[in-house]
């Protein structure tokens, strides 16, 4: 993270260099990306911005003279790459894992710090003075992350890696790496060759995010009384309401449905369906 822009029309931009080398959260990684993957999130992101989907932002890529060995496809043949930088943009690149990792080290006082700077610059509408906010903002969270997986399902995109690290807490796209879209309906597509066990593929990545949800409830518990643990747990709850009504939104949209009819659900569960067999 190198810096935060306002533009002329006071917006406020995180902006962030990825493939620049090792930072103290590259763990065992050079920190250096290939230029195949940087054109990658470069267009994709900027795709899905103009889809209308909540994400990223993609501002320069830049071509390193530095070469990056990388196994491509996971089966042992590793090959000399051209290195890049690219120059991306958000609200904010701050995470569930972000909580998460605090609440796991104990380190609560920070965790209610971070947690409070965070609801104090992006969540305008959450009062700082309201003993519930931290309920306000995981009732927020769920719902958005019920829409922006729903958006997800309405184009065909398959994120790839759908862990609590790659999950915004202001729900929008991020950290774009074995991605894809589906060139026909497949609810077992999986985009990331390393993940043998389908845990990500696309049919999954509304349960995939109701698991993430579950470790930021898991993650906030501690910060919350008895009465607001109760709520947040109810709120979850709520959390596959909230996707199946967004996605028969969009997909009645894409099929110019009107008003509500009882088949509706069953047209679209039938077209997707057909779409499989083709």
């Amino acid at each position: 993270l190198i810096g935060v822009y306002t533009n002329r029309n006071g917006e406020r931009w995180e902006l962030q260099l990825k493939g620049s080398g090792k930072t103290p959260y590259s763990r065992n990684g050079d920190g250096r990306a290939v230029l195949r993957s940087s054109v990658r999130e470069f267009l994709c992101s900027e795709a899905m911005h103009y889809l209308g989907i909540p994400t990223s932002r993609a501002a320069s890529l830049v071509v390193s003279d530095d070469d990056v060995w990388r196994d491509q496809f996971y089966n042992g043949n590793i090959k000399k790459e051209r290195g890049a930088i690219v120059l991306r943009l958000a609200t904010s690149w701050f995470r569930i894992g972000s909580l998460e990792i605090l609440a796991h080290s104990g380190e609560l006082d920070l965790q209610r710090r971070l947690l409070d700077f965070i609801i104090q610059e992006h969540f305008p509408s959450i009062a700082m003075n309201d003993s519930n906010r931290y309920l306000e903002f995981f009732s927020t969270v769920v719902s958005e992350t019920a829409n922006l997986i729903a958006l997800w399902m309405s184009v065909g995109f398959a994120h790839g890696v759908c862990n609590t690290d790659n999950f915004s807490l202001l729900s929008i796209t991020i950290d774009y790496g074995p991605f894809g879209f589906m060139d026909s309906y497949d609810p077992n597509f999986v985009p990331n060759t390393s993940d043998d066990e389908r845990r990500y593929k696309i049919g999954n990545q509304a349960n995939v995010g109701l698991f993430n949800l579950s470790k930021l409830l898991q993650a906030l518990k501690p910060l919350l009384d008895p009465r607001q643990k109760q709520l947040a747990s109810q709120i979850l709850e709520g959390y596959g309401e909230h996707y199946y009504i967004r996605f028969l939104e969009l997909f009645k949209t894409k099929l110019g449905l009107l008003g509500e009819k009882e088949d509706d659900n069953y047209l679209i569960a039938f077209l997707l369906k057909v779409s499989l067999l083709c």
